[in-house]
């Protein structure tokens, strides 16, 4: 399921203290029917009621609503949870919109991954960077104000989210990030002289070339475009007489459907397999009978049957991290990168019925075929992204690989 950047909240018809309750309760209730992801949080879903319930009395405005909704699920400190609107200032999405990634490393915050072609790199933000600041505030005091306040206690997890939280900023101010490098300190810019992150555009839906005999292909986050299927096909044909191919899923944050991810991996494929294997505990939670199920991909014509690489990174999300397991699980591909966006399963669209206002949240439990959890997935091929530069070490490690495949 295609997972977009929320449109700006509109002027609407005002509501009453008790469509405001409505929406609220359906809201809370909701969640806590279908959200299949409690056992890994240390949310108190119980206070988030009665904690965000007392608010309501003050709340006059959609806007004041919204700001609600927002910090209610942000409790579930969950990237794949997310209002489908927003206020100028709300939070940037994770992953979808930041271009910087970092951990706490012995305690410091410390940059992992920041994402090609965006501003944070062409600032000069590098992996392996210390964050001091973001715009003048001591990471110290920018990350506990977005930790929920219903919590039994804060987890990694938890503290993870709301660093990176903080490190994509809102939409509406610029971002200014200090940072600790080689034992000197340096301010940087990202979102100067432009936000790039409010106008992300694709020139097209793929990229491809060839280097040498070898393909390549890049998916421009339209995984969740149908179009995306015949471009691919016509694509790839074009590469048929490549001894290799790469498949670069490292800008797909938005992720997408299962019918385009299958119209991809069927192009791999020679015979009927399963890829991914859902759960849905609403069932099992409501009737106490477990549902579980293995989806399929089916061969389509004209397969390409050379070696495979797909590289992954921290902006690989969603439905980009079922392909990427597909092919393991397959044993189709060589997966190559980093660790993903580690996003929880898949994704259902609810509707208050009063604001009309649109939520996302985790419904089904994904797993590879053989149980491992979607999330806790790991490239065979780990590599440690570039400190230095902007050189694209991941794809030329890639090119190696299928070279070194093909050599007598």
């Amino acid at each position: 399921m295609l997972l977009l950047l929320p449109v700006t909240l509109q002027a609407q018809t005002k509501l009453t203290p008790e469509q405001y309750q409505q929406d609220f309760d359906y809201f809370w209730t909701t969640v806590n029917e279908n959200y299949c992801y409690f056992d890994k949080k240390q949310t108190d879903w119980a206070k988030v009621r009665t904690y965000y319930a007392a608010q309501l009395p003050a709340i006059t405005t959609k806007a004041a609503f919204t700001r609600l909704l927002e910090n209610a699920l942000n409790e579930l400190y969950d990237n794949h949870a997310s209002l489908s609107t927003n206020l100028p200032d709300s939070r940037r999405l994770l992953p979808t919109g930041t271009d910087v990634w970092a951990h706490y490393q012995q305690g410091k915050p410390v940059v992992v991954a920041v994402r090609a072609g965006y501003g944070a790199e062409r600032s000069g933000l590098r992996p392996g960077m210390e964050i001091i600041a973001v715009n003048d505030r001591p990471i110290a005091q920018a990350v506990p104000p977005l930790l929920g306040h219903c919590l039994k206690t804060v987890d990694e997890a938890a503290r993870e989210v709301a660093l990176n939280q903080a490190l994509a900023g809102t939409h509406n101010t610029p971002r200014k990030l200090t940072v600790r490098a080689q034992g000197k300190q340096r301010d940087l810019y990202p979102d100067a002289p432009t936000a790039q992150l409010e106008n992300i555009r694709y020139p097209r839906l793929l990229e491809s070339q060839q280097l040498g005999t070898i393909g390549y292909i890049k998916i421009n986050n339209s995984l969740g475009d149908n179009r995306l299927m015949a471009a691919f096909d016509s694509t790839l044909d074009a590469l048929a007489a490549t001894t290799g191919l790469i498949l670069d899923l490292r800008e797909t944050p938005s992720g997408g459907n299962t019918t385009v991810a299958r119209a991809i991996m069927g192009r791999f494929i020679t015979e009927e397999q399963p890829y991914q294997r859902h759960e849905f505990p609403a069932e099992e939670q409501e009737f106490g009978v477990k549902r579980s199920t293995l989806e399929l991909v089916s061969p389509r014509p004209r397969p390409y049957t050379r070696p495979l690489v797909v590289l992954v990174g921290r902006w690989t999300s969603s439905m980009g991290e079922g392909i990427t397991i597909g092919f393991d699980a397959m044993r189709r591909a060589t997966i190559m990168g980093t660790e993903m966006a580690r996003l929880n399963g898949a994704i259902t669209s609810f509707r208050l019925p009063n604001s009309s206002f649109g939520f996302n949240i985790p419904t089904e439990r994904l797993y590879r075929v053989d149980k491992l959890p979607r999330e806790n997935f790991v490239p065979a091929k780990r590599l440690n992204p570039n400190a230095e530069g902007t050189a694209d070490t991941t794809l030329a490690a890639a090119v190696q690989l299928l070279q070194n495949t093909r050599k007598p």
